[in-house]
């Protein structure tokens, strides 16, 4: 069974905001108070603009986004904390990889895990969702599970939800 994912998480009210900018954004509740925007290939197009693709890793350690994109993380993490995440698993393996931004500027990561690889203080993408508020809820394994992220298997699977 295969999970992938493209998003970018905040707070529901943050997102709502910078959605408005976006017309092909849909934001989608998550729980305790987030929210996400899945990155389809449209939304990515709006938010790459004219800017090229990073020279350096592709941007943040993203290699689909531009430093059009991450401008636009920027200037919207100024008003609260935004996490860009990705993950992409298939038959129990893969990767995550997660950043953060606040007040203009990257605050964490980005973090990139591999393939079965695991650390102390948690998957790149429940770090993301700690530094935005969340927190493992009873009887949930991580804070990935907490806020619902499992709830779909597929990026497109957000965008019709």
């Amino acid at each position: 069974m295969s999970y992938e994912l493209q998003a970018l998480i905040g707070t529901l009210e943050l997102l709502t905001v910078a959605a408005a900018e976006v017309p092909a954004a849909r934001v989608v509740p998550l729980a305790q108070g987030l929210a996400l925007i899945p990155v389809t290939s449209a939304v990515l197009a709006a938010l790459q603009g004219d800017a090229a693709v990073s020279k350096v890793g592709g941007g943040a350690g993203f290699g689909w986004h531009s430093d059009g994109f991450e401008l636009r993380l920027a200037a919207w993490s100024k008003a609260g904390p935004i996490a860009c995440v990705e993950a992409e698993y298939f038959g129990g393996s893969g990767t995550q990889r997660a950043a953060v931004w606040e007040n203009g500027r990257v605050v964490l990561g980005p973090l990139t895990s591999g393939e079965f690889e695991t650390v102390p203080e948690g998957t790149p993408i429940s770090r993301a969702l700690r530094r935005l508020g969340a927190h493992v809820a009873a009887g949930r394994v991580d804070e990935f599970d907490a806020v619902g992220l499992a709830a779909h298997r597929s990026t497109g699977g957000w965008v019709v939800a």
